[in-house]
């Protein structure tokens, strides 16, 4: 995720060096590669420069403080415009509203309308507790209902039925009769959408948001897009009353420009960001988070949210103990962490937000490397006996052979396993310990030697 600009701007910081303060000298050349970054990402030109002005304007003259470097001074600056560009902070849904809530979805087709809005129900449901209702009134692309029907299942929301020979007005219409009948606390409408913006398709969305007066109107927009995101959002912005964003595809886009220009030019909150294809790869959006990771410092609240979110309570107390205890720590353990890893969108997604010097280890995990690694290990873990589980000091060379042969790796895979949970065992004893500085000289290169 904005992987080109990230790297953009930390060659910036290098720029900067042995200066007691920032000045217009030493920092031209600086906002020069801000400018080009920026650019690259695919912002608009508007916005690049009113923002390398705010930054120059702000960074001219001011102190370096204390054990500061006039670099990092600099990434101070950059990181609050980044910030106040993206929004400041987060700015949910405002549900407050007599049940059911409407919110309606619009945007292109292709943007990724209807998955979003089973992300959103699923999140609604599970994080906010609220009762969800969906309905698709998408008459024209095919099988735009059945897909909603599908994602709804999946996300665990109830799905309103509705037919291609129905009005987009009468649809959404009675979907509201029925969530007040059945009460419903939120209302999802996703609309259809065109492969360009046209008369016709406004003109519908319009008299949907006037039949049903949804209390959101989210516009839809694929990250991937650029800068023809930002266009597409001001059209719609013109058309209706949009009061957000989501960006879709985020996670894809290592430009990111949309998610820099979009606030600017529309003057709406960008609320959401989809990560992933999955039903649970919806985030809230944090200016500050973003701004963040843009500069390599990671997102270390986010990844403590998603821990908090997917981690089994009781079973990380067990595995506190374990931890606390020194003993105990077997294949069963380890079997188990790696699930919980993967709860949490993995180990490249929990990468993603951390800070820029862990970054080497997340790119060796590209185009479904991760998965398929982790894919092995749980099949060699699996195809061990209980005891075997517990007590790996048994595999011996047959052992290994039948351990292999289930599943269907060499047994070169089975002793790099093996490896690998000794490392982890040795890890785990340091910090029983108290040894965390050991603990972490430990960790050093473990999680890439795993792809050896």
């Amino acid at each position: 995720m904005l992987d080109n600009l990230t790297t953009r701007l930390s060659k910036v910081v290098k720029t900067i060096r042995g200066h007691a303060r920032l000045t217009e000298d030493n920092i031209q050349e600086a906002m020069r590669e801000v400018r080009m970054a920026l650019l690259e990402a695919d912002v608009a030109l508007p916005v690049v420069k009113d923002f390398v002005a705010r930054v120059r304007e702000k960074a001219v003259g001011q102190a370096v403080i204390g054990s500061l470097t006039p670099g990092q001074a600099l990434v101070g600056v950059v990181h609050d415009e980044l910030c106040a560009l993206m929004g400041q902070k987060n700015e949910g849904l405002d549900l407050a509203a007599q049940p059911p809530a409407v919110v309606l979805m619009a945007g292109l087709q292709g943007a990724g309308k209807t998955t979003t809005t089973g992300k959103l129900g699923k999140l609604l449901r599970e994080r906010k507790k609220k009762k969800v209702l969906v309905v698709s009134a998408d008459v024209y692309r095919p099988a735009a209902i059945e897909q909603l029907k599908t994602v709804a299942g999946q996300a665990g929301v109830e799905f309103f039925p509705s037919d291609i020979s129905q009005k987009p007005v009468d649809i959404a219409l009675a979907a509201l009769d029925y969530a007040r009948k059945h009460f419903i606390d939120v209302l999802l409408v996703d609309t259809a959408g065109r492969l360009a913006i046209d008369e016709a398709m406004m003109a519908e969305i319009k008299a949907l948001h006037a039949a049903i007066r949804p209390v959101e109107t989210l516009f839809v927009v694929d990250a991937m897009l650029g800068q023809d995101a930002v266009n597409t959002a001001a059209a719609f912005n013109e058309a209706l009353p949009l009061t957000g964003v989501v960006l879709t595809k985020l996670d894809g886009d290592s430009r990111g420009g949309a998610a820099l220009s979009v606030r600017h030019v529309t003057g709406k909150p960008i609320k959401f960001a989809g990560v992933g294809e999955k039903l649970d790869g919806l985030e809230e959006f944090f200016p500050e988070r973003m701004a963040s990771r843009i500069l390599g410092m990671g997102d270390i609240m986010g990844l403590v949210e998603d821990a908090r979110r997917n981690v089994d309570e009781e079973k990380a107390k067990a595995f506190a103990q374990k931890l606390k205890t020194g003993k105990g720590f077997d294949l069963n353990d380890f079997k188990e962490q790696i699930g919980q890893m993967r709860k949490m969108g993995g180990l490249s997604s929990m990468m993603d937000k951390l800070p820029a010097q862990f970054a080497q280890a997340a790119s060796q995990l590209q185009g479904g490397a991760e998965e398929k690694m982790v894919g092995r290990v749980e099949g060699i873990i699996n195809s061990m006996t209980p005891l075997e589980r517990a007590k790996p000091e048994l595999l011996k060379a047959s052992r290994k052979r039948r351990i292999a042969a289930g599943a269907g790796v060499s047994v070169q895979e089975v002793n790099r396993l093996l490896k690998q949970f000794e490392q982890t065992q040795k890890v785990m004893k340091q910090f029983s310990k108290g040894g965390m500085a050991k603990m972490m000289r430990g960790m050093k290169g473990m999680l890439p030697g795993m792809m050896r």
